[in-house]
């Protein structure tokens, strides 16, 4: 995956505020279901590492991320950082997403509605969040 916060104009706060709100997006799937594993965790772990290009500590990103979003009672804020990136690096959330979704192999009902709620919030045509899935559930098989 691609370093997303290449941009040098963006100084540093906004890219480390753009990673924590990213990770609390991931973390609301990650706890859609009620059940937030380690393997989960695992997932969000390495995302950050390929999102981030400041090598910020990951635990320090985890701790404020969880916070936001236990704080939040809404995503909008947290789609709002993926809704401005390019359609490749929307794609590249919406896969680590699914990998959350499908890391227990038994998505829910709960999930499933997220990720559909996701796919118009950021404005990706759901055939793509469709073909993500796919792809997503097919090297889950490997």
């Amino acid at each position: 995956m691609i370093k997303f916060f290449k941009n040098k104009n963006r100084n540093k706060n906004d890219m480390d505020s753009s990673l924590i709100k990213i990770t609390a997006l991931l973390i609301h799937a990650a706890k859609i279901d009620e059940n937030y594993t380690e393997k989960e965790r695992k997932i969000i772990r390495k995302a950050i590492v390929e999102l981030d290009s400041k090598d910020n500590d990951i635990d320090e990103v985890l701790i404020k991320a969880e916070e936001i979003e236990k704080n939040s009672n809404q995503i909008l804020d947290f789609t709002k950082e993926v809704k401005n990136m390019n359609e490749d690096s929307k794609i590249k959330i919406i896969e680590v997403l699914w990998k959350i979704v499908y890391s227990d192999n038994n998505p829910d009902m709960y999930e499933n509605s997220l990720m559909r709620r996701l796919s118009g919030l950021l404005y990706l045509d759901p055939k793509i969040v469709g073909d993500t899935k796919k792809r997503v559930i097919n090297n889950l098989k490997k």
